[in-house]
């Protein structure tokens, strides 16, 4: 099962670590990835694969949540299927 990541926040040293290091550590492969700073403003875009996590996607979805508060980004994961129903909309 694929899922896609969404980070948005003011640029900081440490932010695409974190996110990195929380993804390891849930077992989650990263599949591509784009990121890019507007003005003072960090975004990125992952495409995960989650289907190697041992974890339940409501607890993935909770501790990338709880990362984003640490780090003071906001951090999304949706399931690839509903971003891509969302967006067609």
């Amino acid at each position: 099962m694929r899922a896609v990541l969404t980070v948005i926040g003011k640029d900081k040293v440490g932010i695409i670590a974190g996110v990195s290091q929380k993804l390891a550590q849930l077992e989650i492969n990263i599949l591509d990835v784009s990121q890019t700073i507007m003005a003072d403003y960090f975004t990125m875009m992952m495409m995960l694969d989650i289907a190697t996590s041992k974890v339940e996607f409501d607890e993935i979805k909770q501790e990338l949540g709880q990362l984003g508060v640490e780090l003071g980004v906001s951090i999304k994961v949706q399931r690839e299927e509903i971003f891509d129903t969302m967006h067609k909309l």
